[in-house]
């Protein structure tokens, strides 16, 4: 198994399995492969698959049962674990399904002010929304400094529709972050038409910066989240 300059292979474990997981090729409540199964798929040491199924632990996609393996725990509803601790889903009925609303290339004065430098950014608005109300649950705008690698993707669409994997193809990856959650005391009219709510709904704002192993910005995120369906976890 090679391995981009800058990711590890732990990470690359953890970010195959977590597209096989995510893409519903492994389901809520199945067993993993064990770790002798994945040593030999992946061609890597013992180490390198538990370090990958830590990653994947934390996010909250599988759990590891001493003596019997790892079992998938993503049911379909988590909306977003880029991290180890992250605003996560944390309750709620219903499919959740994510509709892209932009993907295309150009400017960001939030994202400028956030970052203290003015740049073009891949931006990447998706919408998140439960189909038993039809109301979305969270709207995250997305920001990218501009990389040559984007123009395919704005062209032709992000891989298997997500961005993650998206990045992975291009071998970029976050290697540290951080993550500020505050108040949105009254929801714009512009945002609660999208998310099709009530104007002056309260919600969450979480916003993100994660930066590549060189130091350099990956992303920039500004999400708006529904506090019932939301809560901070922090695993320590």
């Amino acid at each position: 198994m090679s391995s981009p300059i800058g990711i590890a292979k732990s990470e690359l474990v953890a970010q195959t399995l977590e597209r096989e997981i995510r893409g519903g090729h492994v389901g809520h409540g199945d067993l993993l492969e064990s770790e002798v199964g994945l040593m030999r798929r992946f061609a890597v040491s013992r180490n390198t698959v538990r370090k990958g199924l830590e990653i994947l632990s934390r996010q909250g996609l599988i759990t590891t049962r001493t003596g019997i393996g790892s079992f998938v725990t993503y049911d379909g509803t988590t909306i977003d674990s880029t991290l180890g601790w992250t605003v996560a889903l944390s309750h709620g009925a219903g499919e959740v399904v994510t509709r892209l609303l932009r993907l295309d290339r150009g400017d960001c004065m939030r994202a400028d002010g956030t970052l203290g430098s003015v740049s073009e950014y891949l931006r990447v608005d998706r919408l998140r929304f439960c189909t038993a109300s039809g109301q979305g649950i969270s709207l995250e705008r997305s920001r990218l400094p501009w990389r040559d690698g984007f123009a395919e993707a704005v062209e032709k669409g992000l891989t298997d529709g997500s961005l993650s994997c998206t990045l992975a193809d291009l071998g970029l990856s976050a290697a540290k972050g951080q993550e500020t959650v505050g108040v949105i005391p009254a929801l714009s009219a512009g945002d609660a038409a999208i998310m099709e709510r009530p104007a002056g709904t309260p919600m969450l704002r979480l916003e993100r910066v994660t930066r590549c192993a060189d130091g350099s910005v990956l992303e920039y995120v500004d999400s708006i989240l529904d506090p019932a369906r939301f809560g901070l976890r922090i695993d320590f």
